[in-house]
């Protein structure tokens, strides 16, 4: 290693264990890729495991590798991202209440920084943070007894832990209930993120991080599952009557989402990701701040293409916006286009 990296990753070391700080830290220096040569970094939001049919607590090992990657944002445009398990988010790790979690993260001998977790539903110093602070090429772990059930985001939280999360470095981890959830057709994992790059909005090529736009909350690119159209390419799937059900997270590090299916309503949802109060019935639109969740779900009556968006609507230009996809016979009773407003007119006027 450098010897300027391995006084940098020393300095961050100390400030962490010192002080809980937000210190900026130099980013990566990676070589440049042919955008044919960027890896696909985008997480099936189908990508996930499957209800637990369990009812009595066990042992859980969740195994990460934190992995910085040249992936590809959008088409003709790469951004060297930092990953765990090389996708954006992180892989679904669901557990149930009681269970005993052993959590193992190996930092790639390859990356440039240091890197950790922080669980939002470990209850202990940092989420896990100090225990994981791993250099490349370190391995760290601890474990610990899920106390708490619901939805909940991780993160990265090496300082400064925005830049870590703006790179990539998020995901979720459900806590199943004791009786576990209700059965659903359909479950499907979605996160909000963003992007502060030094080059405006629509650059091709390889863009780079820009720590001032990050520091001032300014995106140049707003992503479900890591890169533009992510959920365009790769979208969730359904057909009519059946219930699809949403894990919802946002990444951030710093914007608020205003969750929404065009053209859908939320049958169910659950803000905050908690269990502990009664579903919400019929919601348009479900708030989700930076480092929360929710849960949703939604039952499509006819068939056609359904988009995910944040309401916030200007962020689909910064590439913020998904699919479902619904199959199924159509149901004029329920939705249909009328005639055309010309040859109503000349109908209901004889001609």
């Amino acid at each position: 290693m450098k010897p300027h990296r391995q006084l940098l990753l020393a300095s961050v070391a100390a400030l962490l264990l010192a002080v809980p700080a937000f210190a900026a830290e130099g980013p990566a220096v990676q070589p440049a890729a042919p955008v044919s040569n960027a890896a696909d970094i985008v997480r099936d939001p189908a990508d996930l495991p499957g209800p637990l049919a369990r009812r009595t607590p066990a042992t859980v090992t969740v195994n990460l590798e934190t992995v910085e990657i040249t992936g590809r944002l959008d088409d003709g445009t790469t951004y060297d991202y930092w990953t765990y398990n090389r996708k954006v988010p992180g892989p679904f790790i669901r557990v149930r209440v009681g269970d005993t979690v052993v959590v193992n993260l190996k930092n790639d001998g390859t990356s440039g920084m240091m890197h950790n977790i922080d669980l939002h539903a470990v209850s202990g110093p940092g989420g896990g943070a100090v225990a994981t602070m791993a250099r490349p090429g370190e391995a760290k772990g601890f474990t610990f007894k899920a106390l708490h059930p619901g939805l909940y985001v991780y993160h990265c939280a090496v300082p400064m832990a925005a830049q870590h999360i703006a790179n990539g470095m998020y995901g979720m981890i459900l806590v199943e209930p004791g009786q576990g959830l209700p059965k659903v057709d359909h479950e499907y994992y979605v996160m909000q993120g963003e992007i502060y790059t030094e080059q405006p909005n629509g650059t091709k090529g390889e863009l780079t991080q820009s720590i001032d736009k990050l520091i001032a909350e300014q995106p140049d690119y707003m992503v479900f599952n890591g890169a533009v159209d992510g959920l365009a390419r790769k979208p969730l799937k359904a057909k009519t009557g059946e219930t699809v059900r949403i894990f919802f997270g946002d990444g951030g590090p710093d914007k608020d989402s205003s969750f929404h299916i065009i053209g859908g309503i939320f049958d169910s949802a659950l803000p905050y990701g908690s269990f502990d109060a009664p579903a919400v019935g019929n919601v348009q639109t479900i708030t989700v701040p930076p480092g929360g969740a929710a849960v949703v779900e939604f039952k499509p009556a006819v068939p056609g293409k359904f988009f995910l968006v944040d309401h916030a609507l200007s962020r689909v230009e910064k590439g913020l916006k998904g699919t479902i996809e619904v199959s199924g016979e159509a149901r004029a009773d329920l939705f249909r286009p009328n005639q055309p407003v010309d040859s109503a007119l000349a109908a209901s006027s004889g001609h």
